[in-house]
């Protein structure tokens, strides 16, 4: 069983592989949000984020098909390493910054995208072990069900098709009232920061609405609001810390409503 278990890890890594690959490509304006522009520059943002695509597909391809390669497997744990080590940094040195990854997500690189990527280099480190191919692993296959949807719930890109709708489920089956006692600040204590903030005043003039929507990820919580920039329709998504109450730590960007590409994000914001 441990040996199946083993083989059978090629087949869940490249159907991985073959969706965040198909994410990237069909969605390239994505890059926009991610911490690649800081770290090779916004002229070679896009053909980097196209080359780990591509990357992406061929090494999929290769655990996929005949013949089987130790090569295949080692191809893979690298390139874990590398999205492992990116989303560190997009933490550390850009938090605004999205994963990525695969599909539209604006939400910030975050525990769950980390862990996932973790639950990824395990996956390619035990297939190495591997010395058949997944075809032949048998029961075992059925195994990666459980992975599949372990990496599920922790792709943030994935929660509208079931964590939004396990929510509003909840919300219809138990007492609106029930549950409302929380640690985080309310509504419109944050909303009275983002008023109070030079963020605020920096796109004041393109907002057309209160708040549409908002959310909690870690520490930080997310206010977004209708807005329109340069004739588009747009949203403005504000970023507030939970554990920094000053108004200058809110940011905040402007993102077009159609094609998710960051329309304007001030990075200077003046205090006066």
């Amino acid at each position: 069983m441990g040996t199946g278990f083993a083989a059978a890890q090629p087949l869940l890594i490249g159907l991985l592989l073959l969706w965040s690959s198909y994410g990237k490509f069909t969605n390239l304006e994505q890059v926009e949000r991610t911490a690649l522009p800081r770290l090779v520059g916004d002229s070679r943002a896009k053909p980097a984020y196209q080359a780990v695509a591509a990357v992406e597909a061929l090494i999929a391809l290769a655990l996929l098909l005949p013949p089987v390669w130790a090569i295949e497997a080692v191809a893979a744990v690298a390139l874990s390493v590398g999205f492992t080590g990116f989303l560190i940094y997009s933490k550390v040195v850009v938090p605004e910054a999205s994963c990525g990854c695969a599909g539209k997500s604006a939400k910030p690189v975050g525990r769950r995208a980390i862990a996932r990527a973790l639950l990824l280099l395990a996956t390619t480190a035990l297939a190495t072990t591997a010395s058949t191919g997944w075809w032949s692993a048998g029961p075992a296959v059925l195994v990666l069900v459980v992975e599949a949807a372990v990496f599920v719930m922790l792709s943030a890109e994935l929660d509208r098709y079931w964590l939004l709708p396990i929510r509003r489920l909840r919300i219809r089956l138990s007492h609106p009232y029930a549950g409302t006692a929380s640690s985080t600040a309310p509504l419109v204590a944050t909303q009275r920061r983002v008023l109070l903030s030079p963020a605020y005043r920096a796109v004041d003039g393109y907002l057309r609405s209160d708040i549409h929507d908002y959310w909690d990820d870690d520490d930080w919580r997310y206010l977004s609001y209708i807005a329109r920039y340069d004739g588009r329709r747009a949203t403005a998504v504000f970023a507030v810390p939970h554990h920094d109450s000053t108004p200058e730590s809110v940011r905040v960007a402007v993102v077009d409503e159609t094609s998710g590409l960051t329309l304007y994000r001030p990075t200077v914001l003046a205090t006066v």
